[in-house]
Protein backbone atom coordinates (compact mmCIF):
# COMPACT_ATOMS: atom_id res chain seq x y z
CA UNK A 1 0.00 0.00 0.00
CA UNK A 2 1.55 2.94 -0.91
CA UNK A 3 1.16 6.56 1.62
CA UNK A 4 -1.29 8.06 -0.79
CA UNK A 5 -3.84 4.81 0.00
CA UNK A 6 -2.74 4.99 3.93
CA UNK A 7 -3.60 8.31 3.64
CA UNK A 8 -6.63 8.70 1.29
CA UNK A 9 -8.45 5.51 2.65
CA UNK A 10 -10.22 6.25 6.11
CA UNK A 11 -11.95 9.28 4.25
CA UNK A 12 -13.58 7.64 1.38
CA UNK A 13 -16.95 7.78 3.39
CA UNK A 14 -16.59 11.55 3.32
CA UNK A 15 -16.59 11.34 -0.62
CA UNK A 16 -20.34 11.48 -2.15
CA UNK A 17 -21.84 9.04 -4.16
CA UNK A 18 -20.36 10.01 -7.37
CA UNK A 19 -16.89 9.97 -6.18
CA UNK A 20 -17.10 7.05 -4.26
CA UNK A 21 -18.33 5.45 -7.67
CA UNK A 22 -15.03 6.91 -9.70
CA UNK A 23 -12.85 5.57 -6.87
CA UNK A 24 -14.14 2.15 -6.57
CA UNK A 25 -13.94 1.82 -10.54
CA UNK A 26 -10.88 3.56 -10.56
CA UNK A 27 -9.56 0.54 -8.04
CA UNK A 28 -11.44 -1.93 -9.55
CA UNK A 29 -9.51 -1.03 -13.31
CA UNK A 30 -6.10 -1.47 -11.43
CA UNK A 31 -6.99 -4.30 -9.97
CA UNK A 32 -7.61 -5.49 -13.30
CA UNK A 33 -4.29 -4.26 -14.79
CA UNK A 34 -2.49 -5.83 -12.22
CA UNK A 35 -3.74 -9.52 -13.55
CA UNK A 36 -0.93 -11.49 -14.95
CA UNK A 37 -1.45 -12.00 -18.84
CA UNK A 38 0.19 -14.47 -21.15
CA UNK A 39 0.08 -14.52 -24.52
CA UNK A 40 2.21 -16.92 -26.54
CA UNK A 41 4.20 -15.70 -29.17
CA UNK A 42 5.60 -17.65 -32.20
CA UNK A 43 8.87 -16.31 -33.59
CA UNK A 44 9.22 -18.02 -36.95
CA UNK A 45 10.91 -18.40 -40.60
CA UNK A 46 14.07 -19.56 -42.72
CA UNK A 47 17.39 -20.36 -40.59
CA UNK A 48 20.05 -16.96 -40.54
CA UNK A 49 16.72 -15.38 -41.30
CA UNK A 50 17.48 -13.01 -37.99
CA UNK A 51 15.40 -13.97 -35.62
CA UNK A 52 17.26 -14.56 -32.72
CA UNK A 53 18.88 -11.61 -33.64
CA UNK A 54 16.46 -9.13 -33.31
CA UNK A 55 15.25 -10.79 -30.32
CA UNK A 56 18.37 -10.22 -28.92
CA UNK A 57 18.49 -6.95 -29.36
CA UNK A 58 15.21 -5.78 -28.26
CA UNK A 59 14.99 -7.91 -24.86
CA UNK A 60 18.45 -8.75 -23.75
CA UNK A 61 19.83 -5.54 -25.04
CA UNK A 62 22.45 -7.11 -27.13
CA UNK A 63 24.52 -4.64 -29.29
CA UNK A 64 23.93 -5.10 -33.50
CA UNK A 65 27.32 -6.49 -33.49
CA UNK A 66 27.66 -8.92 -30.86
CA UNK A 67 24.61 -11.06 -32.51
CA UNK A 68 27.85 -12.17 -34.79
CA UNK A 69 28.05 -14.84 -32.00
CA UNK A 70 24.43 -16.53 -31.80
CA UNK A 71 24.29 -19.73 -33.07
CA UNK A 72 21.41 -21.55 -34.72
CA UNK A 73 18.62 -21.93 -32.94
CA UNK A 74 18.04 -25.50 -32.28
CA UNK A 75 13.88 -26.82 -32.19
CA UNK A 76 12.33 -24.63 -29.90
CA UNK A 77 13.52 -21.61 -27.92
CA UNK A 78 11.36 -21.05 -25.55
CA UNK A 79 11.72 -17.79 -23.06
CA UNK A 80 9.17 -16.06 -20.68
CA UNK A 81 9.94 -11.85 -21.20
CA UNK A 82 8.15 -10.19 -18.36
CA UNK A 83 6.61 -6.64 -19.93
CA UNK A 84 5.14 -3.85 -18.33
CA UNK A 85 5.28 -6.04 -14.79
CA UNK A 86 1.95 -7.63 -15.42
CA UNK A 87 1.94 -8.84 -19.31
CA UNK A 88 4.47 -12.01 -19.56
CA UNK A 89 5.42 -12.39 -23.40
CA UNK A 90 5.75 -16.33 -23.99
CA UNK A 91 8.00 -16.21 -26.99
CA UNK A 92 8.55 -19.68 -28.96
CA UNK A 93 11.73 -18.60 -31.17
CA UNK A 94 11.28 -22.40 -33.72
CA UNK A 95 14.48 -23.02 -35.11
CA UNK A 96 13.74 -22.54 -39.13
CA UNK A 97 16.36 -26.24 -40.30
CA UNK A 98 13.73 -27.58 -43.07
CA UNK A 99 13.69 -30.45 -40.79
CA UNK A 100 12.11 -28.60 -37.62
CA UNK A 101 9.74 -26.72 -39.82
CA UNK A 102 8.46 -30.46 -41.04
CA UNK A 103 8.50 -31.35 -37.22
CA UNK A 104 6.28 -28.62 -36.49
CA UNK A 105 4.07 -28.98 -39.92
CA UNK A 106 3.49 -32.52 -38.65
CA UNK A 107 3.68 -34.40 -35.44
CA UNK A 108 4.00 -30.84 -33.58
CA UNK A 109 1.24 -28.87 -35.58
CA UNK A 110 -1.55 -28.78 -32.47
CA UNK A 111 1.34 -27.90 -29.60
CA UNK A 112 2.85 -25.50 -31.70
CA UNK A 113 0.11 -23.18 -33.52
CA UNK A 114 -2.74 -23.78 -30.45
CA UNK A 115 -3.65 -20.88 -28.27
CA UNK A 116 -1.13 -18.06 -30.31
CA UNK A 117 -1.84 -14.48 -29.81
CA UNK A 118 1.19 -13.52 -32.16
CA UNK A 119 3.04 -15.12 -35.30
CA UNK A 120 6.28 -13.05 -36.21
CA UNK A 121 7.24 -14.51 -39.40
CA UNK A 122 10.54 -13.14 -40.78
CA UNK A 123 11.62 -13.09 -44.42
CA UNK A 124 15.63 -12.88 -45.59
CA UNK A 125 15.42 -10.49 -48.01
CA UNK A 126 18.72 -12.02 -49.71
CA UNK A 127 17.19 -15.50 -49.68
CA UNK A 128 18.42 -17.22 -52.66
CA UNK A 129 15.27 -20.28 -52.79
CA UNK A 130 12.10 -17.69 -52.13
CA UNK A 131 9.74 -19.89 -53.75
CA UNK A 132 10.73 -22.75 -50.93
CA UNK A 133 10.13 -20.12 -48.49
CA UNK A 134 7.18 -18.66 -49.85
CA UNK A 135 5.61 -22.64 -50.17
CA UNK A 136 6.84 -22.91 -45.84
CA UNK A 137 5.18 -19.66 -44.96
CA UNK A 138 1.97 -21.19 -46.58
CA UNK A 139 1.99 -24.29 -44.96
CA UNK A 140 2.68 -22.02 -41.76
CA UNK A 141 0.12 -19.79 -41.85
CA UNK A 142 -2.59 -22.80 -42.92
CA UNK A 143 -1.83 -24.06 -39.64
CA UNK A 144 -2.33 -20.94 -37.66
CA UNK A 145 -5.69 -20.46 -39.38
CA UNK A 146 -6.82 -23.72 -38.57
CA UNK A 147 -5.40 -23.83 -34.54
CA UNK A 148 -5.55 -20.07 -33.90
CA UNK A 149 -7.80 -18.19 -36.25
CA UNK A 150 -8.05 -14.91 -33.91
CA UNK A 151 -4.02 -14.79 -33.88
CA UNK A 152 -2.31 -11.54 -35.37
CA UNK A 153 0.42 -12.14 -38.17
CA UNK A 154 3.46 -9.89 -38.28
CA UNK A 155 5.48 -10.32 -41.39
CA UNK A 156 9.17 -8.41 -41.63
CA UNK A 157 10.91 -8.26 -44.70
CA UNK A 158 14.44 -8.03 -42.32
CA UNK A 159 17.86 -7.19 -43.57
CA UNK A 160 16.53 -4.56 -45.83
CA UNK A 161 20.40 -2.91 -45.01
CA UNK A 162 21.57 -5.22 -47.66
CA UNK A 163 19.37 -3.41 -50.35
CA UNK A 164 20.02 -0.54 -52.08
CA UNK A 165 18.55 2.64 -50.55
CA UNK A 166 17.18 3.49 -53.81
CA UNK A 167 15.56 0.83 -54.42
CA UNK A 168 14.67 -0.61 -51.15
CA UNK A 169 11.14 0.75 -51.37
CA UNK A 170 10.58 -0.95 -54.67
CA UNK A 171 11.61 -4.30 -53.34
CA UNK A 172 9.95 -3.76 -50.33
CA UNK A 173 6.50 -3.36 -51.84
CA UNK A 174 7.38 -5.90 -54.42
CA UNK A 175 7.90 -8.77 -51.43
CA UNK A 176 5.04 -7.50 -50.11
CA UNK A 177 2.50 -7.91 -52.50
CA UNK A 178 4.19 -11.11 -53.16
CA UNK A 179 3.79 -12.21 -49.32
CA UNK A 180 -0.30 -10.93 -49.49
CA UNK A 181 -0.81 -13.30 -52.83
CA UNK A 182 0.28 -16.15 -50.58
CA UNK A 183 -1.29 -15.21 -47.68
CA UNK A 184 -4.66 -15.55 -49.67
CA UNK A 185 -3.48 -18.87 -50.66
CA UNK A 186 -3.44 -20.21 -47.28
CA UNK A 187 -6.16 -18.56 -46.26
CA UNK A 188 -8.19 -20.15 -49.48
CA UNK A 189 -6.52 -23.71 -48.42
CA UNK A 190 -8.26 -23.96 -45.09
CA UNK A 191 -11.50 -22.71 -46.49
CA UNK A 192 -11.34 -25.88 -48.58
CA UNK A 193 -10.71 -27.57 -45.45
CA UNK A 194 -13.62 -25.89 -43.35
CA UNK A 195 -16.46 -28.40 -43.56
CA UNK A 196 -14.34 -31.34 -42.81
CA UNK A 197 -12.73 -29.20 -39.84
CA UNK A 198 -16.20 -28.62 -38.44
CA UNK A 199 -16.92 -32.68 -38.35
CA UNK A 200 -13.91 -33.24 -36.38
CA UNK A 201 -15.23 -30.30 -33.93
CA UNK A 202 -18.47 -32.05 -33.91
CA UNK A 203 -16.87 -35.25 -33.38
CA UNK A 204 -14.88 -34.06 -30.65
CA UNK A 205 -17.87 -32.40 -28.86
CA UNK A 206 -19.58 -35.52 -28.81
CA UNK A 207 -17.01 -37.65 -27.63
CA UNK A 208 -17.23 -34.94 -24.89
CA UNK A 209 -20.75 -34.97 -23.99
CA UNK A 210 -20.94 -39.36 -23.93
CA UNK A 211 -17.89 -38.93 -21.20
CA UNK A 212 -18.87 -40.10 -17.68
CA UNK A 213 -16.93 -37.18 -16.25
CA UNK A 214 -18.22 -34.52 -18.63
CA UNK A 215 -20.36 -32.15 -16.60
CA UNK A 216 -23.10 -30.34 -19.17
CA UNK A 217 -23.67 -27.44 -16.61
CA UNK A 218 -20.05 -27.13 -15.53
CA UNK A 219 -18.85 -26.70 -19.03
CA UNK A 220 -22.06 -24.91 -21.14
CA UNK A 221 -23.52 -21.60 -18.75
CA UNK A 222 -26.73 -22.18 -20.74
CA UNK A 223 -27.02 -26.17 -19.69
CA UNK A 224 -27.47 -29.22 -21.56
CA UNK A 225 -29.72 -27.49 -24.53
CA UNK A 226 -26.54 -25.10 -25.41
CA UNK A 227 -23.91 -27.71 -25.25
CA UNK A 228 -25.96 -30.07 -27.42
CA UNK A 229 -26.75 -27.63 -30.15
CA UNK A 230 -25.08 -28.28 -33.02
CA UNK A 231 -21.71 -26.76 -34.31
CA UNK A 232 -22.84 -25.47 -37.83
CA UNK A 233 -21.36 -22.31 -37.42
CA UNK A 234 -18.64 -22.79 -35.12
CA UNK A 235 -15.71 -21.90 -37.14
CA UNK A 236 -16.42 -18.23 -38.55
CA UNK A 237 -15.19 -17.15 -41.58
CA UNK A 238 -11.30 -16.17 -42.22
CA UNK A 239 -10.28 -12.43 -41.58
CA UNK A 240 -6.46 -12.80 -41.03
CA UNK A 241 -4.98 -9.48 -39.33
CA UNK A 242 -1.68 -8.86 -40.94
CA UNK A 243 0.89 -6.11 -40.86
CA UNK A 244 4.10 -5.90 -42.71
CA UNK A 245 7.68 -4.22 -41.82
CA UNK A 246 10.59 -3.93 -43.58
CA UNK A 247 13.31 -4.38 -40.98
CA UNK A 248 17.40 -4.00 -40.14
CA UNK A 249 18.73 -4.89 -37.36
CA UNK A 250 21.26 -1.67 -37.92
CA UNK A 251 19.14 0.83 -37.73
CA UNK A 252 15.38 2.12 -36.00
CA UNK A 253 13.65 0.26 -38.21
CA UNK A 254 13.78 -2.61 -35.92
CA UNK A 255 12.20 -0.55 -32.57
CA UNK A 256 8.93 0.84 -35.46
CA UNK A 257 8.46 -3.03 -36.09
CA UNK A 258 8.20 -4.50 -32.65
CA UNK A 259 7.24 -1.77 -31.31
CA UNK A 260 3.67 -2.30 -33.59
CA UNK A 261 3.50 -6.05 -32.20
CA UNK A 262 4.10 -4.95 -28.38
CA UNK A 263 1.44 -2.07 -28.69
CA UNK A 264 -1.11 -5.09 -29.84
CA UNK A 265 -0.53 -7.27 -27.25
CA UNK A 266 -0.54 -4.81 -24.02
CA UNK A 267 -3.83 -5.38 -22.58
CA UNK A 268 -6.31 -2.00 -21.52
CA UNK A 269 -4.09 -0.04 -24.07
CA UNK A 270 -6.46 2.30 -24.17
CA UNK A 271 -7.04 3.42 -20.86
CA UNK A 272 -3.20 3.80 -20.87
CA UNK A 273 -3.96 6.07 -24.90
CA UNK A 274 -6.80 8.53 -22.84
CA UNK A 275 -4.68 9.14 -19.34
CA UNK A 276 -1.59 10.07 -21.69
CA UNK A 277 -3.60 12.21 -23.53
CA UNK A 278 -5.38 14.24 -20.64
CA UNK A 279 -1.52 14.17 -19.13
CA UNK A 280 -0.50 15.86 -22.34
CA UNK A 281 -3.34 18.04 -22.25
CA UNK A 282 -2.82 19.05 -18.33
CA UNK A 283 0.81 19.80 -18.73
CA UNK A 284 0.65 22.10 -22.31
CA UNK A 285 3.35 19.68 -23.80
CA UNK A 286 3.62 18.76 -27.14
CA UNK A 287 4.34 15.24 -26.89
CA UNK A 288 4.80 12.35 -24.92
CA UNK A 289 5.86 8.87 -25.12
CA UNK A 290 5.76 6.32 -22.80
CA UNK A 291 8.40 3.36 -22.83
CA UNK A 292 9.15 -0.04 -21.67
CA UNK A 293 11.91 0.25 -19.33
CA UNK A 294 14.20 -2.94 -20.55
CA UNK A 295 13.59 -2.70 -24.22
CA UNK A 296 12.93 0.72 -24.76
CA UNK A 297 9.93 0.02 -27.19
CA UNK A 298 7.49 2.63 -27.47
CA UNK A 299 4.12 1.46 -25.51
CA UNK A 300 2.20 4.22 -25.94
CA UNK A 301 2.14 7.97 -27.23
CA UNK A 302 -0.15 11.19 -27.57
CA UNK A 303 1.03 14.18 -29.98
CA UNK A 304 -1.08 17.61 -29.90
CA UNK A 305 -1.49 19.19 -32.64
CA UNK A 306 1.40 21.36 -32.52
CA UNK A 307 3.69 18.13 -32.43
CA UNK A 308 1.84 16.62 -35.32
CA UNK A 309 3.23 19.28 -37.41
CA UNK A 310 6.85 17.35 -37.27
CA UNK A 311 7.81 16.49 -40.60
CA UNK A 312 9.68 13.24 -39.16
CA UNK A 313 7.32 10.53 -38.68
CA UNK A 314 10.11 7.88 -37.82
CA UNK A 315 10.90 10.23 -34.91
CA UNK A 316 9.24 7.37 -32.01
CA UNK A 317 11.13 4.65 -32.89
CA UNK A 318 14.49 6.81 -33.55
CA UNK A 319 14.21 7.76 -29.75
CA UNK A 320 13.73 4.06 -29.28
CA UNK A 321 17.17 3.29 -30.65
CA UNK A 322 18.85 6.86 -29.25
CA UNK A 323 18.21 6.18 -26.26
CA UNK A 324 19.04 2.24 -26.38
CA UNK A 325 22.58 3.41 -27.25
CA UNK A 326 22.65 5.80 -24.23
CA UNK A 327 21.94 3.25 -21.98
CA UNK A 328 24.66 1.36 -23.70
CA UNK A 329 26.62 3.76 -23.40
CA UNK A 330 26.36 4.36 -19.64
CA UNK A 331 26.82 0.69 -19.35
CA UNK A 332 30.04 0.38 -20.81
CA UNK A 333 31.52 3.67 -18.88
CA UNK A 334 29.95 2.03 -15.51
CA UNK A 335 30.53 -1.08 -15.40
CA UNK A 336 27.04 -2.10 -14.93
CA UNK A 337 24.98 -5.33 -16.54
CA UNK A 338 23.22 -4.24 -19.57
CA UNK A 339 20.15 -4.86 -18.26
CA UNK A 340 20.50 -3.00 -15.25
CA UNK A 341 18.77 0.84 -14.90
CA UNK A 342 21.46 2.84 -16.06
CA UNK A 343 19.40 6.25 -15.43
CA UNK A 344 16.38 7.74 -13.88
CA UNK A 345 16.03 10.97 -15.50
CA UNK A 346 17.50 13.50 -17.62
CA UNK A 347 16.55 16.72 -19.23
CA UNK A 348 17.63 18.26 -22.76
CA UNK A 349 17.28 21.92 -23.67
CA UNK A 350 17.70 22.72 -27.34
CA UNK A 351 18.20 26.66 -27.23
CA UNK A 352 14.64 28.41 -27.61
CA UNK A 353 13.22 25.77 -29.71
CA UNK A 354 12.15 23.05 -27.29
CA UNK A 355 13.25 21.37 -24.12
CA UNK A 356 12.66 17.60 -22.93
CA UNK A 357 12.97 15.21 -20.36
CA UNK A 358 12.80 11.28 -20.30
CA UNK A 359 12.45 10.12 -16.73
CA UNK A 360 10.97 7.21 -14.87
CA UNK A 361 7.38 6.75 -15.07
CA UNK A 362 6.45 3.60 -13.54
CA UNK A 363 8.15 0.71 -11.59
CA UNK A 364 8.08 -0.52 -15.74
CA UNK A 365 8.04 2.51 -17.58
CA UNK A 366 10.01 5.59 -18.62
CA UNK A 367 8.05 9.02 -19.55
CA UNK A 368 9.85 11.20 -22.59
CA UNK A 369 8.13 14.76 -22.09
CA UNK A 370 8.78 17.36 -25.50
CA UNK A 371 7.81 20.84 -24.46
CA UNK A 372 8.11 23.81 -26.84
CA UNK A 373 9.90 26.99 -26.03
CA UNK A 374 6.74 29.01 -25.59
CA UNK A 375 6.25 27.61 -22.20
CA UNK A 376 8.11 30.37 -19.97
CA UNK A 377 8.89 27.68 -17.80
CA UNK A 378 10.10 23.81 -18.29
CA UNK A 379 11.76 23.19 -14.35
CA UNK A 380 10.07 20.31 -12.97
CA UNK A 381 10.39 19.26 -9.35
CA UNK A 382 9.94 15.21 -8.35
CA UNK A 383 8.04 14.49 -5.34
CA UNK A 384 8.41 11.21 -4.05
CA UNK A 385 4.97 9.67 -2.30
CA UNK A 386 6.63 9.71 1.53
CA UNK A 387 7.11 13.18 1.24
CA UNK A 388 3.44 13.97 0.25
CA UNK A 389 2.39 11.54 3.22
CA UNK A 390 4.68 13.99 5.61
CA UNK A 391 0.89 16.54 5.79
CA UNK A 392 -2.69 15.73 6.42
CA UNK A 393 -4.70 16.90 3.03
CA UNK A 394 -8.44 18.58 4.06
CA UNK A 395 -11.22 16.79 3.46
CA UNK A 396 -11.87 19.28 0.19
CA UNK A 397 -8.24 18.38 -0.82
CA UNK A 398 -9.11 14.63 -1.07
CA UNK A 399 -11.90 15.88 -2.90
CA UNK A 400 -9.64 17.17 -5.47
CA UNK A 401 -7.39 14.24 -5.34
CA UNK A 402 -10.58 11.90 -6.42
CA UNK A 403 -11.51 14.27 -9.08
CA UNK A 404 -8.17 13.58 -10.50
CA UNK A 405 -8.50 9.58 -9.95
CA UNK A 406 -11.10 9.65 -12.35
CA UNK A 407 -9.03 11.82 -14.90
CA UNK A 408 -6.19 9.43 -13.92
CA UNK A 409 -5.91 6.38 -12.80
CA UNK A 410 -3.32 6.12 -9.38
CA UNK A 411 -1.09 3.34 -11.41
CA UNK A 412 -0.14 6.39 -13.75
CA UNK A 413 1.58 9.75 -13.11
CA UNK A 414 -0.46 11.87 -10.93
CA UNK A 415 -0.19 16.16 -11.61
CA UNK A 416 -0.54 18.43 -9.57
CA UNK A 417 -0.45 22.12 -10.99
CA UNK A 418 0.27 25.21 -9.28
CA UNK A 419 -3.49 26.16 -9.04
CA UNK A 420 -4.21 22.82 -6.90
CA UNK A 421 -2.08 23.25 -4.01
CA UNK A 422 -0.90 26.48 -3.91
CA UNK A 423 -0.12 26.79 -0.04
CA UNK A 424 1.80 23.57 -0.38
CA UNK A 425 3.84 23.37 -3.55
CA UNK A 426 4.41 27.05 -4.19
CA UNK A 427 3.16 28.96 -7.12
CA UNK A 428 6.27 28.94 -9.35
CA UNK A 429 6.68 25.29 -10.45
CA UNK A 430 5.11 22.53 -11.93
CA UNK A 431 4.86 19.09 -9.30
CA UNK A 432 4.93 16.18 -10.93
CA UNK A 433 4.00 12.67 -8.27
CA UNK A 434 5.12 9.24 -9.34
CA UNK A 435 2.28 6.64 -9.45
CA UNK A 436 2.49 3.55 -7.35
Amino acid sequence: MSDLDATLGPSDGALGTGEAAAVASSRAAQAQLKKVKKQKVLLMGKSGSGKSSMRSIIFSNYLARDTRRLGATIDIDLSHVKFLGNLTLNLWDCGGQEAFMENYLSQQRAHVFSNVGVLIYVFDIESRDVERDLATYVNIISALVQYSREAKVFVLIHKMDLIQPAAREAVFDQRVAVVRRKTAEAVAIVRKQKPDLQQQQQQQQQQQLQSPQYNINQHSPYGAASAAAPLGGAIPDIDLDMQLFATSIWDQSLYKAWASIIHDLVPNLSVIETQLASLGVAIDADEILLFERTSFLVVSKWTSREGERNPYGDRFERMSNILKSWKHTCSKFTGTPRNAEQFSEFEYKMGTTFSMFVTKFTTNTYVLVCMAARRPSCSCEWVEWRAWGKRRITVSEQRRVMHLFNVLPGWMLLLWRRDIFPQTFGSGSIVFIRGW
